[in-house]
């Protein structure tokens, strides 16, 4: 129960129930916000993927009509904004004294948002969908395996429509559809869904989000299937202006702390945070587990055969039925996301799309994380406790966290263990193993959030 309810008491975790997220080479090494000389303004800043998000808040702003959207490099650790001029040479000069990487681009954000409304417009037919993918400039048009005949045809003519350079098309061997079949697992209306994040409601009481197509399908949610109910919902939205359902627990006095149940670990969760493009990202559901993969666009439109949802963000993260609602999380404890929908599963893979965290809270008036100091070993602080050798972290060498741990040269818990398969730390290029290299079979599909962990369904 990590990441839902408890009783009305503290939890005493086990040693090393809590584990930083720096435990293998696959995520993300600790950066601070700038390691240049500040005598060279024009050099690109090395940058943790959630600082570059707020880098490009704000270089957004200052460079009104001549930003064009940017992006996380992450072999580079910078942020790479795209610049139209225009006359105004100047721009580039600003972008590069903040620190980003500059790249002059053709398409404008206004050129860009005008043709997603074309395609809104013109060619939302179920089964497409559609973001701003800053690395290539482009609208990325996907349709699923549904769209097909008449409706393929109109939407080709309509991206064509859009001029050479504004967008580009391609198909997907699956079918877009809510993750709903029905973190931890949620019951309600013989549907199962994921709960996403604790939160507190506008009045102060507890409550939890989750997916708005989740809300939707039932008033009252359970712990356990054919169970008694725990919380009702609030509110919900689906489809329109996103996926998201605030679900408040029927007993005041329960206590929901923030966190994630990462499958054997505990992932202390301090606040929400906008996504980037490439940034790394990792999601846990009550079907599948932990996975990870990138962020590939924002305010994505998806149109799903129960009607059309803007505002999401796009990914490569797998997902099946049952995940839906499940949170979306960086390494370093920032809630990011709310699984959606999308197209696949964990075996082939395909797209996914999330609700952004940051939006739902806004509109249901709730918010996120408990306020503590994080103590020792939470999962997301910097230097030390995040996988950077400390004691906190488990230690170097100690196959828990980074050093010599068990699978630090690959993918550690690539295996899972509900059909007997591949044993745990099955990393394409395994590491020295550490004293402790991980006792479970792991769930993880090669997410390398750490060696061993334990998938909890």
């Amino acid at each position: 129960m990590s990441h839902k309810r408890i009783a009305k008491r503290k939890a005493a975790l086990a040693a090393g129930t809590v584990v930083a997220l720096g435990a293998a080479t696959i995520l993300l090494p600790n950066a601070s916000a700038s390691q240049d000389d500040a005598s060279d303004a024009a050099a690109p800043r090395t940058l943790k993927a959630e600082d570059a998000s707020d880098l490009a808040s704000r270089l957004a702003g200052l460079l009104g009509d001549a930003f064009a959207g940017s992006y996380y490099d992450a072999d580079q650790r910078q942020l790479v904004v795209n610049v139209v001029p225009g006359d105004d040479s100047s721009v580039i000069v600003r972008a590069k004294k903040a620190g980003a990487a500059v790249r002059e681009v053709a398409n404008s954000t206004a050129e860009l948002e005008a043709g997603a409304r074309t395609l809104r417009s013109e060619a939302a037919v179920p089964g497409t969908a559609w973001a701003v993918d800053p690395r290539t400039n482009k609208i990325l048009v996907t349709a699923d395996s549904t769209v097909t005949g008449a409706a393929w045809d109109r939407l080709e003519s309509t991206v064509d429509g859009l001029g050479s350079g504004m967008a580009t098309i391609r198909k997907s061997a699956g079918t877009f559809r809510t993750f709903a079949s029905g973190g931890d697992a949620v019951f309600g209306g013989g549907a199962r869904c994921s709960l996403g994040f604790n939160v507190t409601a506008g009045d102060g009481s507890p409550a939890f989000l989750t997916a708005g197509h989740c809300g939707v399908a039932s008033e009252q949610w359970s712990d356990a299937e054919n169970g008694a109910p725990i919380a009702t919902v609030d509110r919900a939205t689906f489809p329109g202006a996103g996926d998201f359902a605030l679900v408040r627990y029927d007993d005041p006095d329960t206590e929901a702390p923030s966190e994630v149940n990462a499958g054997g670990q505990t992932v202390r969760i301090s606040e929400a945070a906008e996504a980037v493009v490439g940034q790394q990202v990792f999601r846990m559901g009550s079907t599948t587990g932990l996975a990870d993969g990138q962020v590939l666009g924002l305010d994505a439109t998806v149109n799903y055969p129960e009607g059309t949802v803007a505002g999401l963000i796009q990914t490569d993260v797998c997902a099946e039925p049952g995940d839906s609602g499940g949170p979306l999380f960086t390494r370093d404890g920032l809630a990011t996301g709310l699984t959606s929908g999308g197209s696949g599963d964990c075996t082939v893979g395909g797209e996914t799309f999330f609700q952004p965290v940051t939006t739902a809270l806004e509109a249901v008036g709730a918010t996120l994380g408990d306020g503590g100091d994080g103590g020792e070993g939470d999962a997301g602080a910097d230097g030390q406790d995040a996988g950077a050798g400390g004691d906190e972290a488990g230690g170097a060498g100690d196959g828990a966290a980074d050093g010599e741990g068990a699978g630090v040269g690959g993918d550690a818990g690539v295996g899972h263990d509900e059909t007997g398969g591949e044993d745990a730390g099955t990393g394409e290029e395994p590491g020295a193993p550490g004293t402790a290299p991980g006792t479970a079979p792991g769930a993880g599909r090669g997410n390398g959030l750490a060696n061993g962990h334990e998938r909890t369904d």
